[in-house]
């Protein structure tokens, strides 16, 4: 007999607490079970299930057995499920959620070109500048910019960006222009609520040095667009990344704060939920983004 089969009817067993409900589950008949739990348990030599006229359980081999055939009849589902995924056609509801800023500014544009390339494919995009979480919000993808904090989600690099403190050139002719790091206490800063931050910028030094800045300003705000324009607007001195400010700056409207210091390196990436295979609706999504930005370097937004 065929090993995967007399598995699946001993779980099948197990689950349902007895060999009536197990048939109905499998579609075939009570004896059909019966002959394949047997056979099994001849084949391994030893008693899988306690039999009584009221009660069916695993014996303390069985119950070690039923764990590790689970896992294997999951697997081969997974296996099964990922040729008939890779053949069918993308389709079905996208939900994602991407940052705010980037969504507005670099997805929301090329997002028709998807549409029309994948017609079965409906978009719900929620753009926010929370941490959502996945699989209890019931969200099929995120895209994330910067470092990633849940391991546990698989995730693919969709491109860079450089992280820079900026300013126009009215404020520094105003407060003039910050010489190093520590002089940014005397100045304006525009700061972006986040909570894990709590209004901390974290900036390399020349020298490698990893520095905090704690600095009050005019401005705090969960919209990195506003802070854009306020930044061209004279107001302070913000840290932005260059998917935001790389146009401003190619127009001369904003400056480097502090042209010496290293450029912080963010990635974002397409995150998703963990499993065997990707379906094809994010993997398509995921593909389309990476090859749109593929020629994208952290300053040529």
């Amino acid at each position: 007999m065929d090993r995967l089969t007399e598995m699946e009817a001993f779980a099948t067993v197990v689950d349902q607490g007895g060999f009536t409900d197990a048939a109905k589950k499998l579609g075939i008949s009570k004896s059909a079970v019966s002959k394949h739990v047997s056979s099994l348990e001849a084949r391994l030599g030893a008693r899988l299930l306690n039999r009584t006229t009221r009660r069916v359980s695993p014996t303390e081999i069985g119950l070690a057995y039923y764990d590790r055939a689970r896992r294997v009849l999951n697997d081969a589902g997974e296996a099964d499920a990922l040729v008939t995924a890779m053949q069918s056609a993308p389709s079905g509801t996208l939900r994602v959620s991407i940052a705010t800023d980037f969504g507005v500014n670099h997805v929301s544009p090329i997002l028709g070109r998807f549409l029309h390339q994948y017609p079965d494919i409906t978009v719900n995009m929620e753009l926010n500048n929370r941490y959502v979480e996945l699989i209890s919000e019931g969200f099929d993808m995120a895209i994330r910019v910067g470092e990633l904090e849940d391991s546990s989600l698989r995730a693919r690099k969709i491109c860079e960006t450089h992280k820079r403190m900026i300013g126009s050139p009215a404020y520094f002719q105003t407060y003039g222009r910050p010489a190093r790091i520590d002089d940014l206490n005397d100045h304006k800063l525009l700061h972006y609520s986040n909570a894990s931050s709590s209004n901390a910028w974290k900036i390399t030094a020349p020298s490698g040095e990893q520095r905090q800045v704690r600095t009050g300003g005019w401005l705090t705000v969960n919209d990195g667009q506003s802070l854009l324009n306020a930044a061209i607007g004279g107001l302070g001195i913000a840290y932005l990344p260059s998917f935001l400010y790389a146009e401003a700056m190619r127009e001369g409207l904003l400056e480097d704060a502090i042209p010496d210091l290293p450029f912080e390196v963010l990635g974002i990436y397409a995150v998703y939920p963990p499993g065997r295979f990707i379906q094809p609706k994010v993997r398509s999504f995921i593909d389309f983004l990476v090859d749109s930005f593929r020629d994208k370097g952290p300053e040529d937004w």
